[in-house]
């Protein structure tokens, strides 16, 4: 009864879908208030359906009703607990419906929330939501219902694919999705404006906050992403430039280019079709990422679906929203008027020159990414675009951006002087000059390319809080002058200085494991002691053992060297018996920031076992930085000039001022 309940709920939903998408819209073109404030209500019920919908499946999932097809193929009755609720979206059915759960949320938030918006803008901004959550609940309605039915049911289930079986995946996907999907809202802003032809400083301030919510979940979902894959798949290894992991992080560049191009747009009234375009470009590189995972023509652990239909159901929704977003782009980008002049020196340029590079980045990574697709329909050649490809394209476009990066925020809106804002900077330049010296001179194994990526982390890291150094007055006022100052500073100019540092975090951990990086692949015996990286590793021997689902050889390694005695260390080859699949279970071991990585082959009869053991110097650093950046956006969300209610709060103390 509760799965035909969720069903039930789904296709109500999709009716609810398609009076948001037009009594809206309509009533924003004819001027009717009670039409346009339908789509509030409408919007809140859709949001309502959905959470219905997919608490059903979730109830379908944890009691393992095997007469639902979803359940079936992706659950087991001695899975533990938490993977039953996180399987209800490790699957393509569960995961399209999380999706368009999340459709509907940020569009109940703006529903719910967006009160200060002028009443058009907010009807068509809840229209053009209620058009893509039409198509997407038509898709699964036709070609990926999670609710079928199977008669006889089934005594037991297939079970969830074992890499997906981690505590990552209860957190990945959700975070990616609100990402992706959050992106959808600037998307609906941009179309919405302009159905209305208007846009303006006040659009800007409206949609900053969205995107910067949308950009932080994608940040951490891609963050968390990569660290799933680095523990989980047993690889050693944090970024492959898998297909579907450019996917998710094409439009996190697009993204970051669009929050930088809307603070221009709203301090300056500046790059208009730039900023309008981005949030176009942007939802679209997330559908393009859907439609890569949805629609088999990749071939990764990401991906979930093989079945055409989806596949040519999805590219009809691409290029109805694409095609026709980008065609409405087109007819209306000539009627809107420039905004503020600036001078190539000035922070508006500096945020175009980011942005040129962060969209050119993105360009060679969608490049990479399509061209053995597109090729392989042409004339069905095979090949594979890897990481060399992408590390001499990307790599080169990212240096001078991270140089950039602490000049920018010192310069003056509208006309700067480069020179007085890198004078301004000696002390970070000094300091990346000294840290990459000493690298150099007393780091074992750092090359001359080691040190200036050592050199640039620092440079970056110090450079970002040259702007609240400088504004708080230390060395030029009295010190408590100061410190009230540094109190006074708002939040985004903090926040822009954490995720500033986080890239800085970011850059130093990526160059460390590339250059300092040890590895060590040896078949051991047991009792065999073995001398790595300032550790002695003494392999113990394999013991059995058996999970609720799985059964697993548990290898043990003693470890003793750079401050630790006898360190137990438990990589295991684990075996899940419905499925007969195979994983690897690495063992890591966080030394400050850096980390001892162990990871099995197959054992051998003999009770021999291949170990592959990785150092890796400030690898923590990678994830640390991320972590850093979205402390960074958050902190920037809760200023309260970036919260869409503020200028309302504003006007209103204004007409009390008056009275």
């Amino acid at each position: 009864m509760i799965v035909e309940l969720g069903h039930f709920a789904l296709i109500l939903c999709f009716s609810l879908s398609l009076l948001q998408s037009v009594i809206p819209v309509v009533g924003a073109r004819q001027g009717n208030a009670g039409m346009m404030a339908s789509g509030t209500w409408i919007a809140i019920a859709s949001f309502l359906m959905l959470a219905v919908s997919f608490a059903s499946l979730t109830y379908a999932h944890v009691a393992s009703d095997f007469s639902v097809g979803n359940v079936w193929e992706n659950s087991h009755s001695l899975k533990p607990l938490l993977y039953k609720y996180s399987g209800v979206w490790g699957n393509h059915e569960g995961s399209m419906l999380l999706w368009v759960l999340i459709l509907g949320f940020f569009a109940a938030l703006v529903a719910a929330f967006g009160v200060n918006l002028p009443p058009q803008l907010k009807a068509n901004v809840l229209g053009v939501q209620g058009w893509i959550m039409t198509a997407f609940l038509a898709f699964i309605i036709k070609t990926s219902n999670p609710f079928d039915r199977l008669q006889p049911a089934p005594f037991e289930g297939k079970d969830l694919n074992p890499v997906l079986q981690d505590i990552g995946l209860a957190i990945h996907p959700p975070m990616l999705y609100l990402g992706y999907v959050g992106f959808s809202i600037t998307f609906s802003f941009a179309v919405a404006a302009m159905l209305s032809g208007r846009i303006d400083a006040a659009w800007a301030r409206w949609v900053r906050p969205w995107a910067l919510m949308a950009w932080i979940f994608l940040t951490a979902g891609i963050a968390m992403g990569s660290y799933w894959a680095y523990y989980e798949l047993g690889w050693g290894g944090w970024w492959f430039w898998d297909p579907v992991e450019n996917a998710s992080f094409i439009p996190w560049l697009t993204g970051t280019a669009l929050l930088h191009s809307a603070l221009v747009m709203e301090k300056r009234e500046a790059l208009k079709i730039w900023t309008l375009l981005l949030a176009l470009v942007t939802f679209s590189m997330s559908l393009l990422g859907t439609f890569l995972v949805r629609s088999g023509v990749l071939t990764s652990v990401h991906a979930f679906a093989s079945d055409p239909e989806r596949g040519v159901f999805i590219l009809a929704i691409l290029v109805v929203f694409i095609g026709g977003s980008l065609t409405l782009f087109i007819f209306r980008s000539s009627e809107l008027r420039g905004g503020g002049l600036f001078a190539p020196v000035s922070r508006e340029g500096a945020l175009v020159f980011n942005n040129l590079f962060l969209a050119t980045a993105a360009a060679s990574v969608l490049t990479g990414t399509l061209y053995p697709l597109v090729l392989e329909s042409i004339n069905g050649s095979k090949i594979s675009v890897g990481a060399p490809f992408f590390n001499m394209t990307f790599g080169p476009l990212m240096m001078p951006l991270l140089l950039a990066i602490p000049v920018g925020p010192l310069l003056s809106w509208k006309r700067a002087d480069l020179w007085s804002a890198i004078q301004k900077l000696y002390f970070a330049a000094g300091s990346a000059l000294v840290i990459g010296i000493l690298a150099l001179a007393f780091v074992e194994g750092t090359s001359v390319l080691a040190a200036l990526g050592i050199g640039a982390a620092a440079w970056v890291m110090i450079g970002a809080f040259a702007e609240i150094w400088l504004r708080a007055g230390f060395g030029k006022v009295e010190a408590s002058t100061a410190y009230r100052r540094l109190k006074g500073l708002p939040g985004s100019t903090w926040g822009t200085a954490m995720a500033h540092c986080g890239v800085g975090l970011l850059l130093l951990g990526i160059v460390s494991v590339s250059a300092f990086q040890q590895e060590l692949i040896k078949r051991v015996a047991p009792g065999e002691v073995n001398n790595f990286a300032g550790f002695e590793i003494t392999f113990e021997g394999l013991t059995p053992a058996k999970g609720p689902n799985y059964i697993e050889d548990v290898a043990r390694f003693k470890v003793s060297g750079r401050g630790v005695i006898d360190l137990e260390m438990l990589p295991t080859k684990r075996l899940y018996t419905t499925r007969k699949m195979p994983t690897t279970e690495s063992a890591i071991e966080t030394f400050k920031f850096s980390q001892l990585y162990f990871s099995l082959g197959d054992p051998e009869p003999d009770g021999s076992i291949t170990l592959r053991a990785w150092w890796k110097p400030l690898v923590t650093f990678i994830w640390w930085g991320p972590v850093l950046m979205v402390l960074g956006g958050l902190t920037s969300l809760a200023d309260r000039r970036l919260r869409v209610g503020a200028p309302k709060r504003a006007a209103s103390r204004r007409k009390l001022v008056n009275a």
